[in-house]
């Protein structure tokens, strides 16, 4: 099962849109959806007004919903290898209830292990490759991907509280987190959605069509360059990201770079907005 929420842990929605292309990719179907009542918070994710096909007013309700092979909405035991995806507005309270459904469904669906999916704003060049934080609190996970352990303590998010219920449920799993780069947070990255995806398209081995997002990635480096080269601060700036990013990125150190990174990101990011604007250092 892939895993992905709308919100914090979704920078750039580099991660909610890996699940939204894999729902549509697979043509999976709607199997459960959790009630939003309990765990969503109306005044942080709001419903949107929009007009049905017949002009009529209504409202969209944020939802979060698992998806999976419709063979799978009469789930029997000895389930094949089939991909779920959990997707959704990220819950806003009473997640050790949240957490005990979801586990509930990956034990209804024999769920064989779970894929979590996050992005974070970090400090970045958009011109380099997107740097993939990839990481395991299971043993056997980690020694058959050769991954990280995260040695980070403090504040967690949802992904954490689900990874350890699933965990001591017996089902392991696995972490994958992309870096975007802060100065671009306004706007979905479709290059980091590609990084993710060919990610999990390795951990999974489920081969998905990329679609137009190959092409989207290209367009929106691109994008990026052309407003970089009408500001000398910004271009500036990203020279110095690139240097830095060169600097840690050769084989000995990039595995600990990354994973510092992204416990930097975890620390920074209690009481802090991932809404903050560009700006450039300071002289």
């Amino acid at each position: 099962m892939v895993v992905a929420f709308e919100g914090w842990n979704d920078a750039g929605e580099a991660a909610s849109n890996v699940a939204r292309s894999l729902v549509e990719t697979l043509e999976l179907t709607t199997l459960a959806e959790l009630d939003g009542e309990a765990y969503i918070d109306f005044q942080f994710n709001r419903p949107m007004a929009a007009r049905d096909e017949d002009g009529n007013s209504t409202l969209v309700w944020p939802r979060i919903l698992l998806h999976g092979p419709a063979s799978a909405a009469s789930p029997v035991e000895g389930a094949d290898d089939s991909l779920f995806v959990l997707l959704g507005a990220e819950p806003s309270r009473s997640w050790r209830s949240f957490a005990a459904e979801i586990v509930d469904l990956v034990d209804v669906h024999d769920i064989a292990g779970v894929v979590f999916l996050g992005a974070m704003l970090a400090d970045v060049p958009h011109t380099r490759p997107i740097s993939l934080y990839v990481g395991s609190e299971n043993p056997d996970v980690r020694a058959e991907l050769l991954v990280e352990r995260s040695t980070y303590e403090g504040p967690v998010g949802i992904l954490s509280v689900l990874s350890q219920s699933i965990e001591a449920a017996g089902v392991p799993t696995v972490s994958i987190w992309a870096s975007v780069p802060h100065y671009v947070h306004n706007a979905p990255s479709p290059k980091a959605s590609l990084a993710i995806l060919e990610k999990v398209e390795e951990i999974t081995g489920v081969e998905v069509p990329r679609g137009d997002l190959v092409e989207e990635a290209a367009a929106w480096e691109s994008g990026i360059d052309a407003l970089a080269a009408d500001d000398e601060d910004m271009a500036g700036y990203i020279e110095q990201l690139e240097q830095a990013r060169d600097t840690v990125d050769s084989p000995e150190a990039s595995g600990e770079a990354i994973a510092q990174e992204f416990e930097r990101y975890l620390r920074k990011r209690d009481g802090k907005s991932g809404d903050d604007p560009w700006r450039p250092p300071a002289a």
